[in-house]
């Protein structure tokens, strides 16, 4: 951990810094998310010296006249959060904190972007929930409310218009309704200034075709299956007939597709959709 980012100042000794009240330093916190980044369940808040950047940001720009929500926003995005930090987005998840949740991804993303988001805070969240699943059962509620999270986080890139050429299209496999990654990849395309048709979860084979067959003169298809239940191959068949696809997700690799083209990641999907591989 970077000694900017260690907890070590208690309420007090930040309030005695900064000029403020006590209560003020928790209204921050609570109410516009500037104040203590990390928290464990049990333990008393802590701040690190970039928190406490963040708070003399704020008091300062509050002192010029700015209203604090505006303030609060300017401070939190100067400010760059600690990179990969799952274990505090995973704290939030299991105190099912939705507006923490939403303040660490949003940093995130507007310091590091999507694919390091994914890949360094995302997915090793995820991994944590699903090993405690395993050995515990339960935490369905926390790999929801994370899942929302970041689903939200994700919306906030922005549509960008298609490629009237050869258009990108993304679609997950009839039944198959873990769209996460693909709402990913359509974040990162957009950080690129790409646009691509987002057809989401449980597409049928003719939605899909007659997608292909409305963006002509030619499309490039990214085909999702998490499971082996849903990697359906009649639905590759009918897409390479008229496309060119890849297929993303771990539900192909019990699935005989030999010779298909396939991604293992974000950012090798990524680099598909972009055309540098």
């Amino acid at each position: 951990m970077d000694d900017a980012d260690t907890p070590r100042y208690t309420v007090r000794v930040v309030a005695e810094r900064v000029g403020v009240p006590t209560a003020t330093l928790r209204s921050w916190s609570q109410r516009y998310g500037v104040g203590t980044s990390q928290h464990h369940p049990g333990r008393h808040r802590l701040y690190s010296d970039n928190d406490v950047a963040a708070v003399q940001h704020m008091h300062q720009l509050i002192g010029q006249g700015t209203s604090p929500r505006s303030a609060a926003r300017v401070a939190t995005g100067a400010v760059a959060p600690r990179r990969g930090d799952a274990d505090a987005l995973l704290s939030a998840a299991f105190e099912l904190d939705l507006a923490s949740l939403g303040r660490l991804l949003e940093a995130h993303l507007r310091h590091f972007g999507v694919v390091d988001t994914w890949d360094l805070l995302v997915r090793p969240a995820f991994a944590a929930i699903v090993s405690r699943q395993d050995e515990d059962g339960g935490c369905v509620d926390v790999e929801h409310a994370l899942s929302w999270a970041v689903s939200r986080s994700l919306h906030a890139a922005p549509l960008m218009r298609r490629d009237a050429s050869t258009a990108l299209i993304l679609a997950c496999t009839a039944r198959e309704a873990h769209v996460l990654p693909l709402e990913a990849l359509r974040a990162a395309l957009a950080e690129r200034g790409r646009g691509a048709v987002m057809l989401g979860a449980d597409v049928p084979i003719s939605a899909l075709t007659e997608a292909i067959g409305r963006v002509r003169p030619s499309a490039r298809v990214v085909l999702w299956s998490h499971t082996p239940e849903t990697a359906d191959m009649e639905m590759v068949t009918a897409a390479t007939a008229e496309a060119d696809v890849v297929l993303g997700g771990t539900g192909w690799e019990a699935a005989g597709v030999d010779g298909a083209a396939r991604v293992h990641s974000l950012r090798e999907a990524l680099e598909w959709c972009v055309g540098t591989r």
